[in-house]
């Protein structure tokens, strides 16, 4: 490997590590962006002790963080898998002479396997659990439907329950395409309904595998687009206003947070290299963008900068890719500082976005930024006002 030497090591900390178990799912989603969910191999215990290992020798190491399994569906692998890699994941960090609560581990599922067993696993090991679902069933499973084409909502409906039954806390991500813009209430009914209290909405974007959106439109259709995913977030801003201990919406609580405590974003850990680690099952390392390590481009080739058995962090940081890659998403980030209003609410954005929207990590404004921060926080702060009787 050509490792170019690295004058000065500004990067970190390190706050996430995604580990890919296994890149296969069960599922068949038709906006997911992995390229191998057909692929059953497995994470090795020897690669998650080097994970671990390259992490906590690293100058990016501060003290503490989150091990995300994501990256195809977790709950395929067995939970032997995740005993043993908890017993794995205690034994390093007492050999470093670290506390338990080092590494907080984290999954996102699809939730459709979650039975009594997975529940004694997630609290055996004190596992945060977030589950991918798309509210209603008439939404959800036109898009999110197994191997055959079937829906999956009342299987992932029964894994939530257990949850429920259990007392355990989660998290919903929901992605939002553009035949759910005109359902709103169906959505926001659905999740009170459910009692499902916590939710984040992520935008169907153009990444990977996924070629187009269903928000990806014309320069002469996107005002319409724009002013339906407006009268959207309006409409769950209002439902959500009416009881707002029992619907919490991820996008606009950040939002509000920004601006009440008149904070502002300088950056963001998916462009701040290595407050991000990323490890597939094979054990191929990279940074920045958990969706960038799967994927293979013309220009690039793929985004590993390095393998967990041979190369360090620091390493990384030398490679001739790294530092083409990090210099183009830091002038990115530059030229929204210099040119955005938002930029305070936004960091800078993701390169993965820039990247499959405009071919180069270099750029500025994105559909994801546009929907996932400008028009929400357009919606945020004129809710905000008129709750205040600013903007009657």
């Amino acid at each position: 490997m050509s490792v170019t030497p690295v004058p000065e090591l500004a990067y970190g900390p390190v706050r996430l590590l995604v580990l890919q178990p296994t890149p296969f799912c069960n599922l068949d989603c038709s906006y997911c962006y992995l390229p191998q969910r057909d692929d059953r191999t497995r994470l090795s215990l020897e690669l998650l002790e080097a994970a671990l290992e390259r992490v906590l020798e690293s100058p990016f190491f501060d003290g503490g963080f989150t091990l995300l399994w994501h990256a195809g569906e977790p709950l395929t692998m067995p939970i032997a898998f995740y005993d043993a890699a908890s017993a794995r994941i205690q034994a390093v960090l007492q050999r470093h002479g670290l506390p338990p609560s080092t590494v907080v581990q984290s999954l996102q599922t699809n939730a459709t396997v979650i039975d009594a067993a997975w529940c004694d696993c997630f609290e055996r090991h004190d596992i945060h659990v977030g589950v991918s679902m798309d509210g209603p069933a008439f939404l959800h499973d036109a898009h999110r439907v197994t191997r055959t084409g079937l829906p999956s909502h009342a299987a992932v409906m029964r894994g939530v329950d257990w949850l429920q039954r259990r007392g355990i806390p989660f998290e919903v991500i929901c992605v939002l395409t553009a035949a759910g813009l005109d359902h709103a209430d169906a959505i926001v009914d659905f999740f009170l309904q459910q009692g499902i209290g916590d939710v984040g909405f992520n935008m169907e974007e153009t990444e990977g595998v996924n070629t187009q959106s269903s928000l990806e439109v014309s320069a002469g259709e996107r005002p319409a687009l724009e002013a339906r995913y407006r009268q959207f977030m309006e409409r769950v801003w209002d439902r959500c206003g009416d009881q707002p201990e029992r619907l919490r919406i991820r996008e606009f609580e950040g939002i509000t947070s920004l601006a009440c405590g008149e904070a502002r974003l300088v950056q963001t850990d998916m462009n701040t290299p290595f407050a991000i680690v990323n490890v597939d099952a094979r054990g191929n390392m990279s940074t920045f963008d958990p969706e960038l390590l799967s994927v293979h481009t013309e220009r690039f080739g793929d985004f590993c900068f390095g393998h967990v058995l041979r190369d360090s962090l620091v390493d990384l940081a030398g490679t001739p890719k790294f530092q083409q890659v990090e210099r183009e998403i830091r002038t990115g980030v530059e030229r929204c500082r210099a040119s955005c209003d938002y930029f305070g609410l936004c960091g800078g954005g993701a390169g993965s976005n820039k990247y499959w929207e405009h071919g180069r990590f270099d750029g500025t404004t994105t559909q994801h930024c546009r929907y996932r921060i400008q028009l929400v926080a357009e919606v945020a702060l004129a809710g905000m006002e008129r709750e205040l009787g600013l903007n009657p």
